[in-house]
């Protein structure tokens, strides 16, 4: 990156949002290109000059025709989200939706091929609320180091990455020349969605374990050593085996069940561990598909999670690196979630039923508090336990 300082005030550099980051930690200003100005404008604290042609620099300085500083500018996106209510049955997955939008646990769905799997993680994007403006920053900067910033403007709009399961290690975590970032920092602040997640190189699924603990991944290549922001929801799917037809007689093949056990095994279980939700989605009854009757709109439970996301910033303020209740742990999260006797009771029960571990024990308290706060409940209750352990038992291995 090169740069030019004109009367100590002055910086001309390459890259739009990274550029004018280093300009305005500087307290200089930044000449960029004319289409990147909007973008860069968008940092503030500092002043940003986009001209549209080297003459236009020159006749600035002799003051022939000065240039106004660049405004930021915000890309509405105009296409419609899809719809929950599109969905026909499955009421327990957009259940599961829901309280993983609300608390941004990660969510891993296993189920025959046509089950709606699919279709339901396409609408997660319409449940989640809008990037604030210093998340729409944050992940405009990755995206423009990418190259991928469009239309001069940055959106509000959370980003939905859906990488195929043959995408090699340096495109899901980064790398590549110039340590690009990856698939799970495009995906920072939005969705990451992994369909036949059992097909993924073990590699590829081992290394996803510390971006998802911590929120960034460390890049580091012979000429360069990048960290990236890596704060993503994960939805996985999966089949219940290679055929995917396990649950059913009539198509299973001959090694049923322990072709399932094979399947998912590829998933360790220290990943497993990693999801807060884990759902079977059974095929879609002819009942449900012949019904007239419309689900509830993304809409309506669109409110609800932005209302139980209120709640949690309320409840983080004083805790800058903890935004959802899928972030707390430890003392904190005993603070957020205490329980009374009769819930302290049937955790503790359900715990030595289901063998649940300890990281186990503390993600069922985590969804458990979303659930509360998706029913603007201050106390959490054994019903809202109860329902958070019961998105906890395929395959419990903790």
């Amino acid at each position: 990156m090169g740069e030019l300082s004109l009367d100590g005030r002055l910086v001309a550099v390459s890259g739009a949002l990274p550029a004018a980051m280093a300009a305005a930690e500087r307290s200089l200003d930044l000449i960029c290109p004319q289409e990147c100005g909007h973008e860069a404008a968008w940092v503030g604290g500092t002043r940003i000059l986009a001209p549209e042609s080297l003459l236009a620099i020159v006749q600035h300085f002799k003051g022939h025709r000065p240039l106004a500083a660049a405004q930021p500018k915000e890309i509405t996106d105009s296409a419609a989200h899809n719809d929950l209510q599109d969905v026909k049955g499955q009421e327990r997955a957009k259940r599961a939706l829901e309280i993983a939008a609300a608390g941004r646990h990660h969510l891993l769905m296993v189920g025959p091929p046509g089950s709606g799997k699919s279709m339901l993680a396409a609408r997660m994007a319409g449940l989640l609320p809008d990037l604030k403006p210093h998340e729409a920053l944050e992940t405009s900067m990755v995206h423009s180091i990418s190259g991928l910033l469009e239309n001069q403007g940055i959106t509000r709009t959370r980003p939905f990455r859906a990488p195929h399961h043959t995408a090699s290690m340096a495109a899901i975590v980064g790398g590549g020349r110039g340590a690009k970032p990856g698939e799970i920092s495009l995906a920072h602040n939005g969705v990451l969605f992994m369909d036949e997640f059992p097909e993924y190189a073990r590699t590829v699924l081992e290394t996803l374990r510390q971006p998802i603990e911590e929120g960034h991944v460390t890049v580091a290549r012979a000429n360069a050593h990048v960290r990236y922001p890596s704060r993503f929801l994960l939805i996985a799917a999966a089949n219940p085996c290679r055929c995917g037809h396990m649950t059913d007689a009539s198509k299973a093949c001959g090694r049923a069940p322990i072709c399932g056990a094979d399947y998912l095994g590829r998933i360790s279980g220290p990943l497993l561990d990693r999801f807060d939700l884990r759902i079977e989605i059974p095929p879609v009854s002819f009942t449900d598909l012949q019904t007239a009757r419309l689900g509830e709109p993304s809409a309506a439970v669109r409110a609800r999670v932005a209302a139980a996301r209120a709640l949690q910033e309320k409840r983080f303020t004083s805790h800058s690196d903890i935004l959802q209740n899928a972030d707390a742990e430890g003392k904190l999260l005993d603070a957020i979630a205490p329980l009374n006797s009769e819930s302290k009771n049937y955790l503790s029960r359900a715990a030595d039923k289901f063998g649940l571990s300890a990281l186990g024990y503390h993600r069922v308290l985590r969804v458990a508090r979303t659930i509360a706060d998706l029913a603007a409940q201050e106390h959490i209750s054994r019903d809202h336990i109860a329902e958070a352990v019961s998105f906890r038992l395929i395959n419990a291995r903790g």
